[in-house]
């Protein structure tokens, strides 16, 4: 699993105005959460940066007074009008100890239904889990393979050893839809008798 390093700084003062402060220097002030106890600290905007804006799940390890923490995403402020990231709350993650994160979904095989010339629709992009640190990774792997014509995929149809997943059992992950050009073939043949 990919993981960045980030380099932070303890944070002495804290409340609106020390944080204003830090945010005009093009800093971004942050919790570490999840461990013996919560440290507060302030790194880099550019630092966040390859862990913020991505896709793909990824843990970070945070330097904070030469200690490191191995830490997840756990949320994130931005400001309303220059949509600048002005706080990150990070999980610190503990060996024997659950976490809640949410991983992406990778897609394999072509939809049986799409080659019958039907339209795949995603409808989820990424499951909410519950697991030890050790079984996390960057994605979960859904075959689409048996996926039929008017079919779908729903979350209760995704098994993976270790995790628990948090999402409703009932909604749907992607589906098969007839296109309109499938739909006016079946209207133009004409029913048997």
């Amino acid at each position: 699993m990919k993981s960045i390093t980030i380099e932070g700084h303890l944070r002495t003062e804290n409340g609106k105005k020390a944080a204003r402060q830090l945010r005009s220097q093009e800093m971004v002030p942050g919790v570490i959460y999840g461990g013996s106890s919560e440290i507060n600290f302030y790194a880099s905007a550019k630092a966040f940066k390859t862990l913020v804006y991505t896709p793909e799940f990824q843990t970070a390890n945070v330097t904070v007074n030469g200690k490191t923490y191995n830490c997840i995403l756990k949320d994130l402020q931005f400001d309303k009008v220059s949509d600048a990231l002005t706080h990150v709350d990070l999980l610190e993650l503990v060996e024997d100890k659950k976490v809640i994160a949410t991983i992406p979904l990778k897609f394999t095989g072509a939809a049986a239904g799409v080659k019958a010339g039907g339209k795949l629709i995603t409808k989820i992009k990424a499951l909410k889990v519950k697991t030890l640190p050790k079984y996390l990774k960057e994605a979960i792997e859904v075959d689409l393979t048996p996926l039929e014509l008017n079919g779908n995929i729903r979350v209760e149809d995704v098994k993976v050893d270790h995790y628990e997943i948090m999402n409703s059992p009932r909604i749907p992950i992607a589906s098969v839809v007839m296109t309109r050009q499938l739909k006016q073939e079946e209207a133009a043949t004409p029913a048997k008798k």
